[in-house]
């Protein structure tokens, strides 16, 4: 019987670790996905005035479609602000983020591979205010998508382990009494 609670809780430790490993991926990417937000305000300050015209996917756009949307963000930053070679260090520290593989991971989470998205050139055109605010809008829905994704997997674990725990001390505290 001691040997089966022991397995048991090997076991159950085993799975709280491996959660906690995914827990501290996802915040790693929620992390990042903050410093993306904090290098955008920065930038939006100074370039959200332009006068050009930008082709932007739209405010409401599908969970399925945040990683197309987030290249055709980059292509556009690349295309009308030259955000690469920008003499502007915010600029292209925040095309940098945009690039990073954890920023690109966190909105791919949620993209289907055969999802039909719309191709960046059919987005409408909108101004530099816009386009900032929308790029802004889906990094947020991400982060709290995250946020969610996050407690709700740690949240469950834990009361699982907590269950078990119990439960275990509990036999094993009937079996010495017997």
């Amino acid at each position: 019987m001691k040997l089966v609670a022991l397995c048991l809780f090997a076991v159950c430790c085993s799975s709280l670790v491996n959660a906690m490993t995914t827990v501290s991926a996802k915040s790693t990417q929620l992390r990042k996905l903050g410093e993306v937000l904090r290098e955008l305000n920065d930038v939006k300050d100074i370039l959200q005035n332009t006068e050009k015209m930008i082709n932007t996917p739209p405010q409401d756009i599908e969970d399925c479609c945040y990683a197309s949307a987030l290249q055709c963000f980059r292509s556009n930053l690349e295309l009308h602000f030259n955000a690469e070679t920008s003499a502007n260090r915010k600029l292209k520290k925040l095309f940098k983020s945009l690039r990073n593989q954890l920023t690109v991971k966190a909105l791919d989470s949620n993209s289907e591979s055969n999802s039909t998205c719309q191709a960046c050139d059919l987005h409408p055109k909108v101004n530099g205010r816009e386009f900032f605010n929308r790029l802004e809008t889906l990094i947020q829905r991400v982060s709290v998508h995250f946020l969610f994704d996050t407690f709700d997997k740690t949240y469950i674990y834990i009361i699982f382990f907590h269950h078990y725990i119990r439960n275990s001390c509990l036999n094993v505290y009937s079996s010495h009494i017997r």
